[in-house]
């Protein structure tokens, strides 16, 4: 299945009217996810043996790429379930039931899930360790209890995938995010991506059943590690929305050129050489993130396995071109691009954010040095 581009721009646009105001207000955006709901790209990914369209990386990444550039903190949300129906697609681990609830629930509105994995005192899982959170066995299941950090999404949560150990196993629990138990924590107050509702979350002594548990391996050196930890075919999810950041900087850009004109010019200053070189290096940052992108999944599919090594420094350059594409944006126009009433300061301190999401560059950088003079 694929969306054509007038189709991902028509919801561009709609996600794009509100995001403004979820930026100050920083509630969920659910004009944004409705609009992402009603074009059918939350459950875009949904596997076909489930009656899903079955998207694969290049199309969830076009379908990100277009949500992003209405809205970061939509496309977070986004991006962070469309990933997880994928990851089901391909490796099946929910219970059976629990998933076809939360396909009932994604049929009749936006679903959102996400994988909380992350603690005030472990920090990001991505780095190992064993996380604090624990579940206890009882008659009918498991009692979860703990704390997690930076759960995007909040309470529009309809599931969680909580990292915890259980009985010295360390894995996921399926859990729905109305349970009882479940409490959050208005902690996100951040730089960027304000909407997306990343807070603490409390679990109480909630109860799961006990399907809900499933283990994940350690690695070679016999520590857990979130899977996010490096790059794998279908990690580029949250490359891809930060690219439509950087689309959206480079719109904010050109339509400001266009309209500004001096009275000391008396033309447009998009119609002088300095601007123009200024949106031709926007451009290319763009054009160089989005081919490193595509190029990475075109060369997946093909069966190419030698760039496997190489997928976490793709994700790194990407971010860098990101992050140089909007800022240059608004170091061109000075006072106006860092001004709240202009659309580009948003959009430098979404394209920021880039920068969280492991694997993080220095041990995307540590790794791959160590690779090359270790062979």
């Amino acid at each position: 299945m694929s969306f054509s581009a007038d189709e991902l721009a028509k919801v561009t646009a709609e996600i794009a009217a509100t995001a403004a105001e979820y930026d100050r207000t920083a509630e969920i955006p659910w004009a944004g996810l409705w609009a992402a709901h009603r074009a059918g790209l939350l459950t875009a990914s949904v596997g076909a043996q489930f009656g899903g369209p079955g998207a694969g990386p290049r199309e969830i990444a076009r379908i990100l790429t277009a949500i992003g550039e209405g809205d970061a903190s939509v496309g977070l949300l986004a991006a962070n379930t469309l990933l997880l129906h994928a990851a089901q697609a391909v490796h099946p681990t929910w219970p059976r039931a629990t998933y076809e609830d939360l396909l009932r629930r994604s049929a009749d509105g936006p679903a959102l899930v996400n994988a909380v994995r992350a603690e005030p005192e472990l920090g990001a899982a991505a780095r190992g360790g064993r996380p604090k959170t624990t579940a206890t066995r009882t008659p009918g299941g498991w009692r979860l209890n703990g704390r997690k950090a930076y759960a995007t999404g909040g309470t529009a949560l309809t599931y969680h995938v909580v990292w915890a150990v259980a009985e010295e196993r360390v894995g996921h629990f399926v859990v729905p995010g109305d349970l009882p138990g479940i409490t959050w924590v208005d902690t996100w107050d951040h730089l960027g991506l304000r909407a997306s509702n990343t807070h603490d979350v409390v679990y109480t002594d909630v109860e799961v059943p006990a399907d809900a548990f499933t283990e994940i391996p350690r690695g070679p050196d016999g520590v857990y590690r979130d899977p996010s930890a490096m790059a794998g075919p279908g990690s580029f999810g949250h490359p891809a929305l930060y690219i439509g950041v950087a689309r959206a900087a480079r719109a904010a850009f050109a339509a400001f050129a266009r309209a500004r004109t001096p009275a000391a010019l008396g033309k447009p200053i998009a119609q002088t050489e300095r601007i123009q070189s200024v949106a031709g290096e926007i451009d290319l940052q763009i054009v160089q993130a989005e081919t490193l992108l595509h190029g990475a999944l075109l060369r997946l599919e093909a069966g190419d396995e030698s760039l496997l090594p190489e997928l976490s420094a793709v994700k790194v350059a990407i971010a860098r071109s990101v992050i140089a594409a909007t800022q240059t944006a608004v170091a061109a126009l000075g006072n106006p691009g860092l001004s709240r009433h202009h659309p580009l300061e948003r959009h430098l301190r979404d394209a920021l954010c880039i920068r969280v999401h492991p694997p993080q560059e220095d041990t995307v950088l540590l790794a791959s040095g160590r690779r090359i003079l270790n062979p």
